[in-house]
């Protein structure tokens, strides 16, 4: 079977043809680094961490870009409300960035570019839109610079929208446009309001890129004029990469062959974000659960769907996880794994290949899961199911035995956690044992023993799972 995706610009679900055989070039748009990073920002990043995997266990070798935004008017602004150099924000919050993208085993790209440090790309691209005839100065004295989107006749090809039926672009003062919706390429450097060191150089005077020309350029410059996927959250298609699509095209660039959105996380019904003061920070959410099992929780999910986020529904997740853990402690075979597909069970194989069907992909773990306990139940060997999930596991970045995982070099906390998971693991396989050989007496002492130290075990059709007692009598 060959890998679908579903394509935002086609509203179609077709076969993935790379440019180069054997090669996938992907671009991801990342985060504004103005603030810390909350579970609906890293979801876009587990999203597409998991295509980069599974692409790459397809045979493909994948570059794969993720951008950071790090000068834009939120960091101005927080950095004035601060009393802060926007530099040093943008800076330690990019830290916080890769921190909590790193606790969730999201791969680190094959280069992240950053918008500061490609001011020369973004000019040069910029004139060649002037040249064109599709960008033009602002006649005010601005120093700012627009793309006419009444030059391009295909602006709004993305979204499917006529351009009368468009908000107009609120990036800068309508006065210098000849169109409401008219974006902002370059903004000129506001002397009175903004600091000396949030301005470059160019034709036009000192300012600084608009966000949409930012990821246009450092697109064409890691990946050529034309490239595979273009990839990011729903809320981006507009304005974002319908102004990313129409720039880029309008000069001359064939730009992204597929485009792919995932879905929000939103918390009652509204987009999680700072603005609607409902953000889940990582570290926050990482004090209740493991960062596997906060990866496993979004990876449940299609990349298409929108998840309601809730701690019960958080905490059922990593209790589903643990049963995997558990089977995998039980079995207790060497962690090597093979990446490649041939090594996978078909039904995994084709709901990846089904525009990244992961819920069907965890369902297929499960079931070997199952398969596994009941093979040790009978007393044969679970050998050949622990290796299938160990690999399943780590095409999806969730192989407890994966060394990004924190391990003995973890938090005091962590360490505690991974010593009583192991000592109970032993606990259970022993019990296992007993009730495999029908001793049932041997296995209730065991049973006992766990829960006399404030242990509840559940057995499941997965195997048997361990929570610390609620301690209510």
């Amino acid at each position: 079977m060959t890998l679908r995706l579903h394509d935002t610009a086609t509203r179609e679900t077709r076969d993935f043809v790379p440019l180069e055989a054997g090669r996938a070039g992907i671009y991801v748009c990342g985060l504004t680094v103005q603030s810390e990073p909350h579970v609906g920002h890293v979801r876009s990043a587990v999203n597409f961490d998991v295509l980069r995997r599974w692409l790459t266990a397809s045979g493909y070798d994948v570059t794969f870009i993720r951008n950071v935004t790090d000068i834009d008017d939120k960091i101005l602004a927080k950095a004035e409300a601060q009393g802060r150099p926007w530099f040093n924000i943008a800076y330690l919050m990019g830290r916080e960035l890769d921190r909590a993208l790193e606790a969730i085993n999201v791969l680190p790209p094959t280069y992240q570019p950053a918008a500061t440090g490609h001011v020369p790309e973004i000019l040069e691209l910029i004139a060649q839109l002037v040249a064109r005839g599709h960008a033009y100065p602002a006649e005010d004295g601005s120093g700012d610079v627009y793309f006419d989107v009444r030059s391009w006749p295909s602006y709004g090809e993305l979204t499917r929208q006529r351009i009368d039926d468009m908000e107009a672009a609120e990036d800068a003062d309508p006065r210098g446009k000849r169109d409401p919706r008219d974006f902002a390429l370059w903004k000129g450097w506001k002397k009175a309001l903004e600091p000396e060191t949030a301005a470059w150089p160019s034709a036009y005077g000192p300012g600084r890129p608009g966000w949409h020309i930012e990821c246009s350029a450092m697109a064409a410059k890691y990946l050529g004029p034309a490239f595979d996927i273009h990839g990011g959250g729903v809320d981006l298609r507009f304005p974002h990469h319908e102004n990313e699509l129409a720039q880029s095209r309008a000069a001359g660039q064939a730009f992204a062959s597929y485009w792919l959105h995932n879905a929000w996380i939103t918390t009652a019904g509204e987009k999680m974000s700072k603005s609607l003061g409902n953000s889940l920070l990582i570290p926050s959410v990482l004090e209740r659960v493991r960062g596997i099992e906060l990866r496993y929780y979004m990876v449940a999910a299609h990349y298409r769907s929108h998840v309601e986020f809730s701690f019960e529904a958080l905490d059922d997740a990593a209790k589903s996880f643990r049963r995997i853990e558990s089977f995998l402690d039980r079995a207790d075979v060497a962690p090597g794994v093979e990446r490649s597909r041939g090594h996978l069970p078909d039904a995994f194989v084709a709901a990846m290949d089904d525009d990244l069907g992961t819920p069907a992909a965890v369902a297929v773990v499960h079931d070997r899961v199952r398969e596994g306990n009941r093979l040790m139940d009978e007393g044969a060997s679970a050998e050949e199911a622990a290796h299938s999930v160990r690999a399943m596991l780590d095409v999806l970045g969730l192989d407890p035995a994966d060394p990004a995982w924190p391990s003995s070099g973890g938090s005091a906390d962590d360490r505690l956690t991974s010593a009583v998971d192991s000592l109970v693991a032993g606990l259970l396989a022993e019990r296992a044992e007993a009730r495999a050989a029908k001793d049932w007496a041997r296995a209730d002492a065991i049973r006992d023993t766990i829960a006399a130290a404030g242990i509840d075990v559940e057995d499941t059709p997965d195997g048997p799972t361990w929570t610390l007692s609620s301690g209510d009598s």
